[in-house]
């Protein structure tokens, strides 16, 4: 916090009267007893929890919410009657952010141009109004566009500034949100949330208890991520070994390989199994479904050949008995029965982190890997553009786009794409630049 905006005196003032002491406890428990209390925790107890410093902020969201309340008939607030009684003490510009503190309601922002350690744009999502751009350091560092968080925008001199209290919203944090703000200001789902400044103001605690619901349960009574592939198999890698009969040529089988649809040759000794119609990632579980596509298709698998064998590898037990029945027909006699090879996903991370401290000196040199990825990444969502998308109702972004409505979707879409990619600092993916699929799409005037 800058000098400007030390708050120690108004904090020390608050803290020292029986009255407004007592007020800010009642805030604070507006803000977080309904989640301490559905989760059985002490205040004192949510450092341990979530981090040192996030019970100083979620402090602070209450604090700063306390600043713009007032009380009787009178309408009394405290940073009214702090700045009458000491005001003089501080200096002009604290002055001024504490009056900008009291009259800021807090709100859901969108983070965009991002000057890092200078400043960012931050778009009101909830009252719709315009970007504003504020003066930022810290905060800017460790932001990537399209983040959402939860702060105040205070006016200060010729610009804006942040308060203290900013809490960065995961999208599920968001949806929590939203849900909360509707139920509490009775809005049905079909209309449009957009809110008044004292909207704002009656459901601030509402900001707070959302981020702590959103991520309490996760921390408490975490789930084990179950992994599959998008048919819903666990992941169970499965090498395939057919070794070749005797007098078979590597030729020979690399023609046939050829002829059979759904086998496209991807090397002069490797193939890539294909599934025609992709269908959309998903795992019936609620876990992670892990996929890849090409233009041409989901992928189900490669084979190889290399000396006298052909490996076939897939990702479950289901894929390695129809890879097993698709190169049986295709080979016949050519190969001999099959060995199998199989690993969960554990084994192997442990066999890729042994197998790169011994492949070092063979790394791949950042810029050429850099291209790759993105030459890759180029490919991968060129495809995505004419495939259906569950986000956007089953149908492809270029379609969702011809609508009002689907424009709207496909816009959320790319965001949510574009800062999981840029949340992966130090890799290519952080580097990939998405601009040309908005303009793809006809959306480059929305993409701020």
């Amino acid at each position: 916090m800058s000098a400007a905006h030390d708050l120690d005196g108004l904090i020390r003032f608050i803290l020292r009267d029986e009255v407004w002491s007592e007020r800010l406890r009642e805030v604070l428990d507006e803000h977080l007893g309904p989640a301490l209390e559905e989760f059985d925790i002490d205040f004192e107890d949510l450092g341990d929890l979530i981090g040192q410093s996030w019970p100083m902020i979620l402090w602070g969201c209450a604090f700063e919410d306390l600043l713009g309340r007032r009380y009787g008939a009178g309408g009394d607030n405290v940073a009214d009657l702090y700045l009458k009684r000491r005001g003089w003490k501080e200096p002009a510009l604290t002055r001024s952010y504490i009056e900008g503190l009291r009259d800021a309601p807090v709100s859901l922002y969108e983070v965009s141009e991002i000057r890092p350690g200078q400043s960012m744009q931050l778009r009101d999502v909830l009252t719709g109004s315009g970007p504003v751009t504020v003066q930022e350091k810290s905060a800017t560092r460790s932001l990537k566009p399209w983040d959402r968080v939860v702060v105040r925008v205070v006016p200060q001199r010729k610009g804006h500034v942040i308060s203290g209290a900013l809490l960065p919203f995961s999208p599920e944090a968001v949806e929590f949100l939203m849900d909360g703000l509707r139920h509490a200001l009775k809005i049905g789902k079909r209309k449009e949330l957009r809110l008044t400044v004292d909207q704002l103001r009656k459901c601030a605690p509402i900001f707070a208890g959302a981020w702590l619901f959103s991520c309490l349960p996760d921390i408490l009574d975490p789930t084990p991520i179950h992994l599959s592939n998008s048919e819903g198999d666990d992941l169970l890698f499965h090498d395939v070994r057919f070794p070749l009969a005797k007098g078979v040529t590597q030729a020979q089988v690399a023609t046939r390989l050829d002829k059979v649809a759904g086998l496209e040759r991807t090397g002069p000794k490797e193939w890539t199994w294909l599934e025609a119609a992709p269908a959309p990632a998903w795992n019936a579980r609620g876990g992670l479904a892990l996929e890849s596509t090409v233009s041409a298709g989901r992928v189900l698998g490669t084979l190889e050949l290399k000396g006298k064998a052909l490996t076939l590898s897939v990702n479950s037990a289901r894929r390695a008995e129809r890879g097993v029945a698709l190169i049986r027909e295709a080979l016949g006699d050519l190969v001999k029965p099959p060995l199998t090879a199989i690993r969960t996903i554990d084994q192997v991370r442990a066999d890729d982190a042994g197998s790169t401290a011994r492949e070092e000196h063979e790394e791949i040199p950042p810029e050429i890997a850099r291209q790759a990825v993105h030459e890759l990444l180029d490919r991968h969502y060129r495809g995505i553009l004419d495939e259906p998308v569950p986000a956007l109702g089953g149908k492809t972004p270029r379609e969702a786009a011809r609508t009002p409505a689907g424009r709207k979707k496909v816009v959320d879409w790319l965001k949510l794409i574009e800062n999981r990619s840029a949340s992966n600092p130090g890799s290519p993916l952080a580097e990939y630049d998405f601009r040309w699929m908005w303009e793809e799409l006809g959306l480059e005037d929305q993409r701020r």
